[in-house]
């Protein structure tokens, strides 16, 4: 099953030549989900071969304009493109009041509703589900209310063995209580152990979204298992230490320290100031304290989780 991230923007406050504002793209088993939406998104969007019409639901992490700014002209986009589903945005409460304001004086009616959900700063929370997915939000610490987002697979049923399907000729009728557990019982009362003929499914994969946010190792208490990959800003390195803790953003080194506490797999540095003209030096600092698969991304880079 695909589970994949696009980076649309991995820059922090200004937009380069090179590098737009925040967004990603998640696609979970061909359903899209948009998580920010800084400048320039949906060009990178399409640039990416990312279908607008087929984003449903999208996660504002709070209300500073690199995060945001790109969300009026998208929605207006959808609405040229005939756009007719409901479109769901999880955000603070604030948002309401600010596409109030962009509809009085540049929206023409839309042709779709807009549901916002807003998120609760309390703990983490469900946002969202379907047969393999929830999506949670969490809040983390900056100069704003602010959160973060958990994308964790459904544990699935065991899978039915091919080959056992033939040998015992399994009616359809029993395959479903099979896979949640049962032992066959053939015909002639013959009984099949469950592990005889079925194999345990996929671990679970988790994606964790953490941009602008202080050093938080509290953050740890949101998860009580390990995590695939984690995308954490990296607005700063080390040398600007004092400017990250003023402005309550991260260094690369502290980025690569929640990793080890989240016993992340991979991780995704990003968010990086402009005043650095390199990006190696973030994963040197993260793989300091962190020390498994580290990479600073792009505009248009894709990894699976």
């Amino acid at each position: 099953m695909k589970f994949e991230i696009t980076i649309l923007g991995s820059s922090s406050a200004l937009p380069t030549s090179e590098r737009n504002t925040t967004a990603q793209i998640i696609n979970h088993a061909e359903r899209f989900f948009l998580i920010d939406c800084g400048e320039g998104t949906q060009i990178r969007m399409r640039q990416n071969s990312v279908r607008i019409l087929r984003i449903d639901h999208i996660f504002i992490s709070h209300l500073h304009g690199d995060h945001l700014f790109g969300l009026p002209g998208l929605l207006n986009t959808m609405n040229l493109l005939g756009r007719q589903k409901d479109l769901n945005i999880y955000a603070p409460p604030e948002l309401n009041s600010f596409l109030q304001a962009i509809n009085t004086y540049i929206f023409t009616k839309l042709g779709y509703a807009i549901n916002i959900y807003p998120l609760k700063d309390n703990n983490k929370d469900l946002l969202y589900e379907n047969k393999f997915l929830k999506i949670y939000s969490f809040p983390v610490s900056h100069r704003i209310p602010t959160w973060g987002f958990s994308f964790e697979e459904k544990k699935q049923p065991r899978k039915l063995i091919k080959e056992a399907i033939e040998q015992y000729n399994i009616p359809i009728v029993w395959r479903p209580r099979i896979k949640n557990g049962e032992d066959y019982i053939t015909s002639d009362r013959q009984i099949i152990p469950n592990e005889q003929i079925t194999k345990d499914s996929p671990s679970p994969r988790k994606y964790v979204f953490i941009t602008d946010t202080e050093y938080l190792p509290s953050v740890k208490k949101y998860f009580d298992t390990p995590i695939n990959t984690l995308y954490h800003e990296a607005t700063f390195l080390d040398t600007h230490k004092e400017r990250a803790q003023e402005t309550k953003h991260s260094t690369a080194s502290q980025a690569g320290k929640i990793a080890t506490i989240l016993q992340a797999q991979k991780l995704l540095l990003g968010h990086f100031s402009t005043r650095y003209k390199h990006i190696q030096p973030f994963i040197n600092e993260a793989k300091k304290e962190f020390n498994k698969e580290v990479h600073a991304v792009r505009d248009g880079d894709i990894f699976s989780v």
